[in-house]
């Protein structure tokens, strides 16, 4: 039986506003700061989980987080019109695709992906909100809605459902690699 009762939780975000954006980059380089191997030790932006996409010719500057990754690209193609300046849907997008390069390891090609600056101890607040001195990222709580729990009864039917169609061994290949890819 499942909870119909949509249930919600206090989450952190980091909330972008890009009209306060004066694209000083100061995000991605304390991003990639804190990234490299000894953290600190080095800056390189491409290896930074945050880009800022720059047309300086229309003072407009955009800050985006990397996402999920997709191994396919994808089908947005809208046209945003920015200024009178057309952009792709794809210069705001925060996955890391095949398409183009942003947050993609420079040595590896593997996909990074935004982690808010997991630390032990944590951080206050991630890196790129800590540098932003004109407040475009803010690091904020927000209430979400959360997926209602499936009790085990009704999980399991629907496993043994799969597994007699699928195979054990199908689910379980696919348990993993979903595993993999949610943790990249």
């Amino acid at each position: 039986m499942v909870n119909d009762v949509a249930e919600k939780k206090m989450v952190k975000i980091i909330k972008v506003e890009p009209d306060k954006c004066i694209g000083c980059r100061a995000c991605e380089v304390a991003c990639s700061a804190f990234h490299a191997i000894p953290k600190y030790s080095s800056t390189n932006p491409a290896r930074g989980r945050i880009t800022v996409i720059m047309d300086e010719f229309n003072d407009v500057y955009y800050p985006i987080r990397a996402g999920y990754y997709t191994p396919a690209e994808c089908n947005g193609r809208e046209v945003y019109t920015i200024n009178e300046k057309e952009y792709k849907e794809c210069n705001f997008c925060g996955a890391s695709c095949p398409q183009r390069d942003y947050f993609k390891e420079p040595d590896s090609g593997l996909p990074l992906k935004c982690d808010m600056c997991l630390d032990d101890p944590p951080l206050e607040e991630p890196m790129c909100v800590q540098v932003c001195r004109c407040d475009a990222l803010t690091y904020e709580e927000k209430e979400v809605d959360v997926e209602p729990e499936v009790e085990a009864g009704e999980l399991e039917l629907g496993l043994e459902s799969l597994a007699n169609r699928y195979g054990l061994k199908k689910i379980m290949e696919s348990v993993a690699r979903m595993k993999l890819e949610k943790e990249s």
